[in-house]
């Protein structure tokens, strides 16, 4: 199975391994292209049988509770991004010379000869925003296109759907890269590259190394961030096809090849005729909302693609103009006593709260949950002089107020010794007594949210709830 679109699935043995949001499409694809699927799985839930029967009606065969053994005859593995690459059933795969592709390999192999190329994002923190960018600055050029990819839109239903699309905008988590190797992008950006998901890759390095492969095989640009050095180093090492140009985006005066801010104006130093001179004006930083240091890099990144496509200046003012960012990212819930309110529980690590408490002066933050491994000494020795208070919550609070008795002994500290959904409410009333008008009162919590609530999501609705009940009895 080389590296090219594959045609004829017809009695090709393909195991996937595990039922999930990506496995069940990829299992039911395949059989209705007359591969013979064996879908093996870890857990052996009743939800997993439930998935199970339903695979098993159309004839696919499931192993549940077994995902470590390599069924007889497979030709091909797909996999779900978040299986480890250190799991016994690929050590057999590479034992066997059995290729082991994720499911953005599988949509890539599988779209057709005319299929719309792809402008493709990843980095740290950020994708998600830079891509919603991206396709709302496309749309804006009268462009059929959608966000796509680790975004909730599967890749194999837009690639496989009856909708016809000029280009995609695509996010790409280091999971998904990892396991898409003929992958090769129109264009592609790595946002930044912070310390995450090393438990899952092994190392920083293998984490970075991922990453870059979203350069492999560029044709017109490879777009990196100038502030970050690890950006730039790996559109050294890749492989790109002849005359693809290394754009960098900057919060500072652009180059020439690259994008950046000038008096308030977003301009392009890239794709203009005689960059030595000329620059073209694109956007104001006040088109970008919330226009906040970092969202400003988000929109210079998806700028940087937009162009590289070829799409004109005024639909990328237009673009930017128009989109409207999820919720949870730096949403200003309300002002409370002059004291601003935002919700930021998206920012789920230090590298994402690190950017989100750059945006203020004057800072109560809330923060903990779970760390997944980091540490907080370098987020926190970066931030101290904007803090004024913090409040801290959830199980891995300990190695936030550690790092703040280090770092910034003169902010006082509330450690809230709860875990439960409650502690919300309590944590945005220490944060009103500690605030004064002025301030912003912050929730960036640099931590997963599992050990206290479902998601992010429901973290930052309890927050914002929280909030509403201050300024009810206000």
């Amino acid at each position: 199975m080389g590296s090219g679109q594959v045609t004829d699935w017809q009695g090709k043995n393909v195991t996937v391994a595990g039922l999930g949001v990506s496995g069940i499409p990829a299992a039911k694809v395949l059989h209705a292209r007359g591969a013979n699927v064996t879908v093996v799985n870890d857990g052996d839930d009743a939800r997993a049988r439930e998935q199970a029967a339903e695979l098993e009606a159309l004839g696919i065969t499931v192993r549940l509770g077994d995902g470590a053994t390599l069924p007889e005859g497979t030709e091909l593995i797909v996999t779900a991004p978040g299986w480890k690459p250190d799991k016994p059933l690929f050590a057999a795969a590479h034992e066997a010379g059995v290729p082991v592709w994720g499911d953005v390999e599988l949509a890539w192999r599988l779209r057709g000869p005319d299929a719309a190329p792809w402008l493709a994002v990843t980095g740290t923190n950020g994708k998600t925003t830079t891509v919603q960018m991206l396709a709302s600055i496309l749309k804006a050029a009268g462009l059929r296109t959608a966000a796509v990819g680790n975004i909730g839109v599967s890749l194999l239903d837009v690639v496989l759907g009856e909708e016809q699309y000029d280009v995609l905008a695509v996010e790409l988590s280091s999971y998904q890269l990892h396991w898409a190797p003929s992958l090769r992008a129109h264009s592609a950006a790595v946002l930044n590259i912070a310390p995450d998901h090393l438990d899952w890759h092994g190392s920083m390095e293998a984490y970075a190394a991922d990453k870059g492969r979203i350069y492999e095989g560029n044709r017109v640009a490879c777009v990196y961030n100038v502030a970050d050095k690890a950006t730039e180093d790996l559109v050294r090492e890749a492989d790109v096809e002849e005359g693809c140009r290394a754009i960098g985006f900057t919060l500072g005066t652009p180059a020439p090849s690259q994008l950046g801010v000038v008096d308030g104006i977003l301009v392009d130093r890239a794709f203009v005729e005689n960059r030595q001179q000329n620059a073209q004006e694109l956007a104001e930083v006040s088109d970008v909302d919330p226009p906040a240091p970092h969202n400003i890099a988000n929109a210079l990144a998806a700028a940087a693609l937009a162009r590289a496509y070829g799409v004109p200046a005024k639909a990328v003012r237009d673009g930017l103009r128009a989109f409207t960012p999820d919720a949870h990212r730096i949403a200003h819930v309300a002002d409370v006593d002059g004291v601003a309110y935002v919700d930021d529980s998206k920012a789920t690590n230090t590298h994402a709260a690190q950017a989100s408490l750059a945006a203020y002066e004057s800072i109560v933050w809330i923060a903990g949950g779970l760390a997944k491994g980091a540490v907080f000494e370098e987020l926190v020795a970066g931030s101290a002089k904007r803090l004024r208070a913090a409040v801290l919550m959830g199980a891995d609070r300990g190695l936030i107020r550690e790092a703040l008795a280090r770092h910034a002994p003169e902010v006082p500290v509330v450690d809230l010794d709860r875990t439960d959904t409650g502690a919300m409410l309590a944590a945005v009333q220490e944060a009103r007594r500690l605030a004064v008008a002025g301030d912003t009162v912050l929730l960036a919590p640099a931590c997963a949210s599992m050990d206290m609530f479902a998601n992010y999501n429901q973290r930052g609705d309890a927050f914002a709830e929280a909030v509403r009940e201050l300024g009810a009895g206000a």
